[in-house]
């Protein structure tokens, strides 16, 4: 990562612009071709030194639903089910934690009954507990990075 693309990330952590091209306007901030400032966030995004690029939506306001779920799942069968986890496109964010809860995942519905929906199907898949945890409250924390 060399400087240029630190001043992208930088950029780019404070908004997005919502204009017919808004690479284009971004570039032009930055004394940048369009070409070059989207092939630096492609090599950022293949290379993974950013994992995601994109909009972060409040779901709820669409009248879908976000959950944190959890399942305690015995070391030996930790990848089998993981995999069956993994394979229900609502799951996003599945990673091990050193916990007796040791499988954490976000559930994501485009109803807020479609989070109970995939707890049963998890548990009828896995023959595992799914501890649903949805969010009560919502907290904003303005994180960037300065690079």
């Amino acid at each position: 990562m060399d400087e240029i693309d630190r001043t992208i990330i930088r950029e780019l952590q404070y908004g997005f612009p919502i204009t017919d091209s808004p690479f284009a306007e971004v570039a032009s901030r930055l004394g940048l071709s369009e070409a070059e400032l989207l092939d630096r966030i492609t090599r950022l995004r293949e290379d993974n030194t950013l994992t995601r690029f994109g909009p972060m939506y409040q779901i709820e306001r669409l009248g879908g639903a976000f959950s944190l779920a959890a399942m305690s799942v015995p070391a030996e069968a930790f990848d089998q089910i993981a995999e069956i986890v993994n394979q229900l496109p609502e799951i996003a964010h599945n990673y091990e934690r050193n916990h007796e809860l040791n499988m954490w995942f976000v559930i994501a519905t485009e109803s807020v009954e479609g989070v109970s929906e995939v707890v049963d199907k998890l548990e009828q898949l896995t023959g595992y507990k799914v501890f649903n945890m949805p969010k009560l409250e919502e907290y904003y924390v303005g994180l960037f990075f300065d690079l």
